[in-house]
């Protein structure tokens, strides 16, 4: 599900900044772009998150901005100490006359202690967890608001797929009486006019309206609808658990298709009913994919 969260905190270290994006993922999947300082810090905040979201594609982003003192790279007075008399050893070995050049050697690697290589105090590890926590409420509460928009449209959607399967029942009560006429036509064709026994007919039409028959189909069909609308009613977690149900779903709609299809006027009308839930259930599954 999408959302977005930015924290930020003001310490006498500096200001530490937490943003924190989401897009739809199956699972769940951190992404982390820290100070490398702050790396020690990562599974802590990483288990923060974890206990609030299940699932979505994160992109999780700390700043952290030294102010004053705090962010003067210390002196590595031991290195340059070392750099210096190497310096010396070197001009005597070879006879040279030469001074140091203090701006280049502060630029020597390690000298300075880049303010990134710092280990992170006490104050910030608690203040980093404290914005983490801060951000993932904010993060969820944005979900939580487009959640419930997509829970209602996921509800009118079922509401839409079992009035689609009532209309199909009714359309299933009268097929019988359909199946007799049309064999009626068709015999009648095929003997130029010669009488069918009556009992012979209703036999064939009882057995190609068996072969036909999608009542459970459509029991089914409308029980996997009102189950999604209960799990979207009931709260929590339900995109995982929207999966298998919009997998029975679509099983259903395919068999009404595949026993529905040449049956004349009355199989158009069963697949055009059929067809359009398919494309219910096509919409209702865009949408789970945003749920968590």
């Amino acid at each position: 599900m999408t959302g977005f969260a930015r924290v930020s905190r003001h310490l006498e270290e500096g200001e530490l900044v937490l943003s924190l994006k989401s897009v739809n993922h199956r699972g769940l999947d951190l992404h982390f772009h820290m100070p490398q300082e702050l790396d020690p810090l990562e599974s802590e905040v990483r288990a923060v998150l974890k206990s609030g979201i299940a699932r979505g594609h994160v992109q999780v982003h700390v700043q952290f901005t030294r102010s004053g003192a705090a962010a003067a790279a210390p002196l590595n007075t031991q290195l340059l100490d070392a750099y210096m008399q190497a310096f010396r050893q070197a001009s005597a070995a070879y006879g040279l006359e030469a001074k140091p050049d203090l701006n280049l050697m502060l630029q020597l690697p390690g000298v300075l202690a880049a303010a990134e290589q710092q280990e992170p105090d006490e104050t910030v590890s608690e203040a980093l967890m404290e914005t983490a926590r801060e951000a993932l409420a904010a993060l969820n509460a944005f979900r939580e608001r487009e959640g419930a928009a997509m829970a209602e449209e996921i509800a009118q959607r079922c509401e839409s797929l079992r009035k689609l399967a009532a209309r199909m029942g009714e359309i299933r009560e009268g097929a019988i009486p359909a199946f007799q006429k049309r064999l009626r036509e068709k015999l009648a064709d095929l003997l130029n006019g010669a009488g069918v026994e009556p009992q012979r007919l209703a036999q064939e039409a009882a057995i190609l309206a068996e072969r036909s028959d999608i009542s459970e189909e459509l029991v089914r069909l409308d029980t996997h609808a009102r189950e999604l609308e209960r799990i979207i009613g009931s709260g929590g977690e339900a995109g995982k658990r929207l999966d298998f149900l919009l997998q029975e779903m679509n099983r259903e709609s395919n068999t009404i298709l595949s026993k529905t299809g040449g049956l004349g006027d009355l199989g158009l009308t069963m697949t055009d009913l059929a067809l359009a839930a398919k494309a219910e259930i096509d919409k209702i599954r865009e949408q789970s994919l945003n749920l968590e």
